[in-house]
């Protein structure tokens, strides 16, 4: 008699367990997915898993490589009240590359990139629907800036200043409409004024004038060396 009431028991613990795990890519009577979803490459690696509501995800999603279900290499965390996901990109071998926020399939707000080991920054940039907008910055390993730019809807626009690992101001110039507009001074790894003068759309104007190691010389000179 215990035999057949474990036996039973047993029955019904593996039909719970199948139906459970046959609940997955599920539709509601609206014919929307509902639920836990799971897709697979032609072979046979899990492509990626999360849950709907209502045809929108929800919650977590984990997007993996053909090659690989070792490490997710995209982890998406969705706002159920804002359609903003946050979203992490890793290597194959699960080393952060790159963090921020999507809506659908175009970057929003402040993104972070990183060298290869995954913690050190290499740039952090900012965007407006997909586009870079505001300020954008790039670093050495050292944690000093390498440059300095500034967006207007993709395009380069304002002050931009470039620098050497150990700080030196090289380049400060500006942009309109991502062509060089107004004054431009360039500067040796010294921080000793180099060149200066002014571009109007793209192209050099006026008088420019050229130093070496603080003096004034001709820009014959300069060409002839």
């Amino acid at each position: 008699m215990k035999f057949n009431i474990l036996t039973i028991l047993l029955f019904f613990l593996s039909v719970t367990s199948i139906s459970a795990q046959e609940k997955v890519n599920q539709y509601d009577e609206s014919g929307r997915r509902t639920g836990v979803w799971k897709k697979y490459y032609k072979n046979d690696r899990i492509r990626y898993q999360g849950q709907f509501e209502a045809d929108k995800e929800v919650g977590v999603f984990k997007f993996y490589s053909m090659v690989s279900s070792e490490h997710p290499i995209i982890i998406k965390t969705f706002s159920k009240d804002t359609g903003i996901a946050k979203v992490s990109f890793f290597t194959e071998e699960g080393i952060l590359e790159s963090e921020g926020e999507m809506k659908k399939e175009l970057r929003v707000g402040k993104w972070l990139f990183y060298y290869k080991e995954g913690k050190t920054i290499i740039s952090e940039e900012n965007y407006i629907n997909g586009l870079l907008h505001g300020v954008s910055k790039t670093y050495y390993k050292n944690g000093k800036s390498t440059e300095i730019l500034f967006y207007k809807e993709g395009k380069l626009n304002g002050n931009i200043q470039r620098f050497s690992d150990e700080g030196v101001l090289l380049d400060d110039l500006n942009y309109t409409n991502g062509k060089l507009e107004g004054l431009a001074n360039y500067y040796d790894t010294f921080g000793k004024l180099r060149a200066t003068g002014k571009y109007r759309n793209d192209e050099k104007i006026g008088d420019w004038k050229y130093f070496e190691n603080g003096a004034e010389v001709s820009q014959k000179s300069i060409k002839q060396q």
